[in-house]
């Protein structure tokens, strides 16, 4: 049995894909975090953002929503200096959009958790690939999120980037079947 193919690039892909991806999580400021790298990674690589993950959490406050929900123009300039991050002014801003609208959602469902996970029913979904070709990049799942998020004002949240977010939180468990960690996400 050998991870899944996407993971054995470098040992920072592998260590994400053998302790992270895949694992459901329940914690908010989690949940944000990943709603945030994601979108981030729009047109780069996850490897990218995956290096640049200490960067991010240094330059956006450890992802505490209620502090990026205020940053000044000013803070997004010198965010925009930072090379720890993607230094794109629209991911950057929508970082910011992003946060507020979490805020929102947090206080209309009492947590951002039951509301995001409402789209598999509370339930990761478990699929049974066997070849990387049969991971799709959206499902319906996906694509209902994606509007939803973008009706409530969220920023760089197309349906494939829900996709990989459903995949990177455990909405959806797309490990390969031959995979080791197939089995230990699916009994989460």
């Amino acid at each position: 049995m050998k991870p899944c193919d996407w993971a054995i690039g470098n040992e920072a892909e592998l260590k994400y894909h053998d302790e992270e991806w895949g694992i459901p999580v329940h914690d908010d400021q989690r949940l944000f975090e990943f709603l945030i790298l994601e979108g981030a990674q729009a047109g780069l690589s996850w490897s990218t953002i995956l290096n640049k993950r200490e960067g991010y959490r240094q330059t956006f406050d450890n992802f505490d929503a209620r502090k990026i929900a205020i940053y000044s123009d000013k803070k997004i300039e010198q965010i925009l200096q930072n090379p720890a991050i993607v230094r794109n002014r629209l991911k950057v801003n929508a970082t910011v959009v992003n946060a507020r609208c979490f805020l929102e959602v947090q206080e209309a469902y009492g947590s951002f958790d039951s509301y995001i996970w409402s789209f598999v029913g509370g339930s990761p979904i478990q699929n049974a690939w066997t070849d990387i070709s049969q991971v799709p990049a959206e499902s319906a799942e996906s694509q209902a999120m994606s509007k939803d998020l973008k009706k409530k004002g969220f920023k760089f949240v197309g349906s494939t980037i829900c996709y990989a977010y459903m995949q990177a939180v455990g909405m959806v468990n797309d490990h390969l079947v031959d995979c080791p960690r197939y089995a230990v996400v699916k009994d989460f």
